[in-house]
């Protein structure tokens, strides 16, 4: 169970022509990829949300603190992308250091987290170009915009027709796919900083008046709902105020998921020892930088308390007596989450495809085409069943367990690079995580103390994953494993 497989090993395995993949991608098209997965409804929305209910004005510096925890995890992600450029991100790093049984729950982690965020993102999409059609009179049926499901039939084929669409440009190419990244980042990064910059001009200092708002004590039921920090500790979050700016950190924390997915692609480029952290920390920066900004203008346009928590840049916009910058940024949260479903399609594929490649899942799935060189059965299987899930389902109670996957695997990857740095000293490493031990150790604390502020219920559905997980692997995956059968 806790057999290790040799960095050597992944790296002959991605030599094979059949099981290998092209390498087309360069720093700047990681970079985009990063900045094309982070950036979502999250800069529209949540910046808003949490100045009005969490931190006031100071949101701006719980974007910073969320910045951070997220930059030690990916100093731990550089470190082992740049090391195992092998496709599956913490799966792989976690089978080169912590043992096969710790893979493949990881995998499987990371299986759930990227189906479900893709599904949750193609419905966001949805809603987006749904409103937009009906600003230009256009609407379509409820029995085909998913607005049914709660009485009966209800099918959104918007979400539906998006995911088959990024289905087939993710068979056709990695190139394509940065290409159309590449666009559609650059319209959505547009959108932001002209939002940005026309928000300054709105800005009114009083607006900023308290900075950092009194403390309140956080409301909670203490059920199934409540974080399990609280239930275990009796500890209580509050809202506003200095430890309010940490409640905030916790929640804002999560409009930078998605830039780990950067290091599933590491096989896939040209030059991953030296662009990988590239790309994983330019992204990091630029997102951090972007999203501060945004903070600083939706609080300086209108107070703290007076914000509208379902759209709030494009409401205080309104408020301010111009109403097109908020169509503007319909239309670039619209745009802005069609990479984001596309780049979170790209991981989940490529994780199954590594667990496959392994034997841990049918070998059937990790050949890739013979003449785009994807792994194009993966990339099928999984799109047409995500897209079936985004038509049929709203998933907004378990958008959380995206949340909790992708604390795991950062907790699970900081704990590889102490393990590996003991095990494997005498490998090259192109990028180093400045600080060992502490930088990890540090990593891992701060991403469990993110899990703990998540609800009891988060942990339980989050539970019953992981076991189901363990069950499939001892009935397969142990005795299918590669591991295995060299070892016989």
């Amino acid at each position: 169970m806790f057999r290790t497989k040799s960095v050597e090993q992944s790296i002959r395995d991605t030599e094979e022509p059949e099981h290998g993949l092209k390498k087309s991608l360069t720093a700047l098209d990681l970079t985009v990829f990063g900045v094309g997965v982070i950036i979502g409804t999250g800069i529209f929305v949540l910046t808003g949300q949490v100045a009005k209910e969490t931190a006031g004005p100071a949101t701006a510096i719980a974007f910073v603190v969320a910045g951070v925890v997220c930059g030690l995890a990916a100093l731990c992600y550089a470190e082992f992308a740049s090391t195992v450029p092998v496709a599956g991100s913490a799966y792989t790093f976690s089978y080169a250091s912590l043992g096969e049984l710790v893979a493949w729950i990881i995998g499987w982690d990371l299986v759930l987290e990227f189906a479900l965020g893709t599904a949750v993102v193609a419905v966001g999409w949805s809603g987006y170009i749904r409103s937009l059609l009906d600003n230009a009179g256009w609407k379509l049926p409820d029995v085909l915009s998913g607005t049914d499901v709660a009485e009966g039939f209800g099918f959104d084929i918007l979400a539906f027709a998006l995911v088959l669409v990024l289905t087939v440009i993710l068979v056709i190419g990695m190139k394509l796919s940065a290409r159309v990244t590449s666009v559609v980042v650059a319209i959505k990064v547009g959108v932001v900083l002209m939002v940005i910059i026309a928000g300054l001009f709105f800005i009114k200092a009083e607006n900023f008046k308290p900075f950092i708002p009194p403390a309140e004590k956080q409301e909670s039921g203490g059920g199934w709902d409540a974080p399990l920090v609280q239930l275990m500790f009796g500890y209580e979050p509050t809202n506003f105020g200095v430890m309010g700016i940490f409640t905030a950190a916790s929640i804002v924390f999560f409009a930078f998921i998605g830039f780990d997915v950067v290091a599933t692609a590491a096989e896939e480029t040209k030059l991953p020892q030296r662009d990988m952290p590239r790309g994983i920390l330019g992204s990091l920066v630029i997102c951090t930088v972007l999203y501060v900004a945004v903070s600083i203008v939706v609080t300086g346009m209108q107070h703290y308390s007076e914000l509208s928590v379902s759209a709030p840049l494009a409401d205080a916009f309104k408020a301010t007596g111009h109403p097109f910058y908020a169509g503007l940024i319909s239309f670039g949260a619209a745009v802005g989450l069609t990479t984001v479903c596309m780049i979170l399609l790209l991981g989940q594929t490529r994780v199954f495809f590594a667990m496959s490649r392994d034997g841990l899942l049918p070998r059937f799935f990790s050949k890739t085409h013979p003449r785009f060189h994807t792994p194009y059965r993966p990339t099928i299987l999984l799109g047409v069943l995500i897209a079936i899930i985004a038509g049929f389902t709203s998933i907004e109670e378990l958008a959380t367990l995206v949340n909790i996957g992708t604390l795991f695997a950062f907790v699970v990857v900081a704990l590889g690079v102490l393990v590996l740095r003991r095990t494997r000293p005498d490998l090259p490493r192109a990028f180093r995580t400045p600080l060992v031990p502490l930088l990890p150790v540090v990593s891992v604390a701060a991403s469990v103390w993110l899990m703990l502020n998540l609800p009891v219920e988060t942990w339980l559905r989050f539970g019953v994953w992981m076991v189901l997980g363990v069950v499939i692997y001892f009935v397969y995956g142990r005795s299918h494993s590669r591991m295995a059968r060299e070892n016989r």
